[in-house]
Parts: structure tokens; sequence; C-alpha cells
């Protein structure tokens, strides 16, 4: 009997020792296989741009929800982004304003989520700026420190590099603005932003840039610098945006690529 056990006990030593050599080739093949997916991902390290924790809490407050995929309202801004990304690249476009006719409508809010969304996808890059000049607020919205932001840049007081953000989302950059701007339409269409624009889009082909503008009918700052944007987004707000102020918003877009508006707020 003891001879069974001992019998038995070498056996199954045995057959340890031979399913070990086994497993790992196994794993290894795991591996490979993930690293190989890992590949096929758009990957951006951040060596020089700043990376900043987002804080959720905070996020939510905003109404910024695009950062959570489990949260239902995502959902929302990645149909939103797949139509929009469609139709940008059945026509080359990169670059994409987001404006509305009034302010407080919810065009930054929308801005954000929609770059957030983007960046989620594999094969894409975002990158958002903040060109409302009158009323900065990505930066506000996003909880992010702001020593250098656009307003810097444009003084001569700090190098490109050195004012983007990476909210610790992977493949988003963000180009803030701390304070209003003196003249902002006067900035907006001056040679700089013509230069900063033009370097935005070429830099990379899979990144898409998306512009928080200012509203249309308050000042000309959007007017000015529309031009030189691919195509257009345009938030109206339930119960805020009259048909008068819609129609004259269009007017100003009438020789800019429109690709549709969103219907904010509504119940």
């Amino acid at each position: 009997m003891e001879r069974i056990k001992q019998a038995i006990e070498k056996v199954k030593q045995q057959q340890s020792k031979e399913a070990a050599p086994a497993a790992q080739p196994q794993q290894e093949r795991l591996l490979e296989k993930h690293t190989f997916q890992a590949e096929n991902l758009l990957e951006v390290s951040y060596s020089k741009t700043r990376v900043v924790k987002l804080r959720a809490g905070h996020l939510e407050k905003h109404r910024i929800f695009a950062f959570n995929k489990n949260d239902p309202t995502s959902l929302i801004f990645d149909v939103l982004r797949t139509q929009i990304l469609q139709k940008m690249e059945e026509n080359g476009w990169r670059t994409l304003a987001v404006t509305s006719p009034t302010p407080a409508v919810g065009k930054t809010v929308v801005a954000i989520n929609l770059a957030m969304s983007i960046a989620q996808k594999t094969d894409r890059t975002a990158m958002l700026v903040d060109f409302d000049l009158r009323q900065p607020r990505i930066g506000t919205y996003l909880g992010l420190p702001m020593d250098k932001s656009l307003n810097d840049l444009l003084e001569g007081k700090a190098e490109l590099s050195d004012i983007f953000v990476n909210p610790d989302i992977p493949r988003l950059v963000v180009l803030p603005t701390r304070s209003a701007a003196r003249n902002p339409s006067e900035t907006l269409s001056s040679s700089a932003i013509s230069g900063l624009i033009k370097e935005l889009r070429e830099h990379y082909e899979s990144r898409i840039t998306i512009f928080d503008l200012p509203s249309l009918l308050h000042s000309d700052d959007a007017i000015a610098v529309i031009p030189q944007i691919d195509c257009i987004l345009m938030v109206v707000a339930n119960g805020m945006s009259t048909k008068r102020e819609i129609d004259d918003a269009l007017r100003h877009l009438s020789k800019a690529n429109l690709l549709g508006t969103v219907f904010n707020k509504a119940q």
C-alpha cells in the first residue's frame, strides 16, 4: 500500500514538472498577443507635456461625462463623435470649431466632452484649444493648473510645448487660456493665431483639433477666425436660443463648412 502511495505521489510530481514548461509558453503567447494589440493602438508618450490628474467630482460638477465610459451620457457624445469624424474624414478636415449664437448655451461643455470622446478612439488623437478669449472656461472646467497658458504664448513668455497639458487621458492634449485677452478680435485675426492653427493642424495627421470659439452674435471674435478652420459645429440650447438668433448665426456661417447643430439642454 505504501509503495502504491509513493508511486501515485511520484506520478503527480512528474505531471507537475511536465505541466510547468507547458504553462510558460501559453503565458508568453498571451503576452505576445496583448503586445501585438497594443502596437496597433495609437500610443502617445508625454515626456515634455505636463500630465495632470483630473478629479471625477470636479468634472461631474461641470457636466463633463465623456471621461467615464460607464456613464450613459458618454454614449451621446460617442454618437456625436462618430457622425463628426465620418464627415471630417470624407473631406480631409482636421480642425473643428465649436461655437454658438449666444453665450451660456453649453458650447464649452460640448467641446470638452467631444474631445474626450474622440481621444478614446484608438486611431485618433485630440487637441482641445480654448480660443474663447473673452470668457475662457476649459481650464476651469477641467480643473487644470494654468501657470502657463495661451496668454503667455501670445505675450512671448512661453513656448508652445510649455503650455500643453495632458489631462491624464491617453491621446488628449489641452491648450488652455487662463484669462481674457485685451483685444480678443484683433488677437484671433492676427498672424500669430494663423500660424498657431496651421502648426496644430499639420503636426499630426491623426489629430483632430477642436477650437472652443466665442459666441457669434456678441462680438466678431469667432467670425475673424472661422475662415481658417476646416469646419464648424454650432450649439444651441433648448429654451434659450431663439429662432432669430439661430438664423442670424447661420448667416454668419453661410460661407463656412457647417457640420450641423447640437441641440443642448433638451428635456
